[in-house]
């Protein structure tokens, strides 16, 4: 079943394997609102948290990009360190072979087991939605705890709405926008079918308690566009 151009996926099967790596930020960046703009959020926001040594956490960093944009920005500072996690291992083996950076180290991990170092910033980038539910709470008490104090979560979800009424609205409007984003019907469609069972968002509420409950005091939703936000959870 086509979904994009150069990509294919089976009835709730959508993985971000075979031919996606190569394909995916393209994609990406037709499927999903303001993805750039919200890349470009993410990198100013690093400049209130990224410090000389900081380590810096990207968890779910398919191909690297947002990683490497920040270590650009932030080149000076040599002494940080900045670790991108992924469960796809193709998706890592791209990541390495465009990592622009030596301070970058891109690992095939997979956040629920992996023990995690003391960070200044983790970004989760359309990650969280992915893991399942009954995980979400414990991978969030786990990136609190891995944050200093005064660090800082950046996390963009895909969120349901609060009703039936308006999700439907939602939904409408997002396959209006991917219409006009070159995507065919047969291609939405495709994709919708192949992330069923997969990609299970929360709504907007669910999010910012699960939050709080890991122990972030300032949570605030700092960008929004129909069914994607994004938060930043400060401890």
């Amino acid at each position: 079943m086509k979904v994009d151009k150069n990509i294919f996926a089976k009835n709730s099967s959508w993985s971000f394997d075979k031919n996606v790596p190569k394909n995916f930020d393209k994609h990406i960046s037709k499927s999903v609102p303001l993805y750039n703009e919200i890349h470009w959020l993410c990198e100013q926001i690093s400049d209130f948290y990224i410090k000389e040594d900081s380590i810096i956490y990207d968890i779910g960093c398919s191909t690297g990009k947002l990683l490497n944009k920040i270590a650009t920005r932030h080149k000076f500072k040599s002494k940080v360190k900045y670790i991108g996690l992924d469960v796809v291992k193709k998706m890592v083996s791209y990541a390495q072979k465009k990592n622009k950076h030596r301070q970058i180290k891109f690992f095939n991990k997979d956040v629920i087991n992996h023990k995690l170092m003391k960070s200044d910033f983790i970004i989760c980038f359309y990650t969280l939605q992915f893991i399942h539910p009954k995980h979400r709470q414990n991978v969030l008490n786990k990136l609190f705890k891995s944050l200093n104090w005064g660090g800082a979560l950046f996390l963009v979800e895909k969120v349901r709405s609060y009703d039936a009424r308006t999700q439907d609205q939602m939904t409408t409007i997002y396959e209006e926008f991917k219409l006009l984003n070159g995507f065919s019907e047969k291609e939405i469609s495709g994709k919708k079918k192949s992330l069923k069972g997969i990609l299970e968002p929360f709504s907007s509420n669910a999010n910012i308690q699960m939050l709080r409950r890991a122990g972030f005091k300032d949570v605030s939703t700092i960008a929004k566009f129909v069914s994607f936000e994004g938060f930043l959870a400060i401890k």
